[in-house]
């Protein structure tokens, strides 16, 4: 496989939602179903800083270092040889337009343009994202590193997903990989989550608003590889 883009994912902060697979059924591509850890089903919540950025081996100039935030969910991909564990996306925002413009057309993935910001100390990391009148604020204290989660832990469950998957139309999945180190997580404490789910990810996800996170996890990140993708089905 050709790597199609490299970067750093760094200063990751994933608030995790337990919910009803029902919020999500309608949104599993074809030919993967949902993973569940222990019978739960999770969405997440994840932000970070997308740095060092190239796309076949090429800096793109102004878009090498940006934010992301996006909502996620967990599935599986019955390859035969290995069952893959991979995530799809609700929505992927960035704060920069050509990064939406490319994202979209090569990968089919769900990118919209809002306005970012980030503050960052040794002790606190806070990311926000706005557009038109939703604001959004996530923000956690920061403590020591409690390294490698253990294999078959929460923590092992949300960041050791090497796929992912987008449903591009009827009958058709695609299929990336995305490689990295296994990543060593940091003890957080809630310091602010005001995010309206309903007004930017779609009324169907307003009732999280009303839940507390099933988990708060940080990891530092690494570098990471995208691989080119390819079609499963058509």
């Amino acid at each position: 496989m050709r790597k199609f883009l490299t970067a750093e994912w760094k200063d990751l902060v994933m608030a995790n939602y337990e919910v009803d697979p029902s919020l999500l059924e309608d949104r599993v591509p074809r030919g993967t179903e949902l993973d569940l850890h222990e019978g739960r089903c999770f969405a997440s919540l994840v932000a970070f800083k997308f740095l060092n950025t190239k796309v076949l081996g090429i800096p793109v100039p102004f878009h090498r270092d940006f934010l992301e935030v996006n909502l996620r969910f967990y599935v599986t991909f019955d390859a035969g040889d290995e069952l893959r564990r991979g995530v799809v996306f609700v929505k992927e925002i960035v704060p920069r337009a050509a990064i939406t413009f490319v994202a979209r057309t090569v990968y089919g993935e769900p990118y919209e343009t809002w306005k970012m910001s980030h503050e960052q100390s040794d002790s606190r990391l806070a990311y926000s994202w706005s557009k038109g009148g939703v604001t959004n604020e996530l923000a956690v204290g920061i403590g020591e590193n409690k390294g490698v989660p253990d294999e078959g832990s929460h923590g092992e469950f949300i960041i050791e997903h090497y796929w992912g998957y987008t449903a591009r139309g009827p009958g058709r999945t695609d299929e990336y990989k995305v490689e990295h180190p296994k990543w060593k997580l940091f003890e957080v404490t809630p310091d602010k989550i005001d995010v309206d789910f309903g007004g930017t990810y779609g009324g169907r996800f307003a009732t999280l608003n009303e839940m507390e996170p099933f988990s708060i996890l940080m990891a530092k990140g690494s570098e990471i590889s995208v691989y080119k993708g390819k079609s499963l089905t058509s």
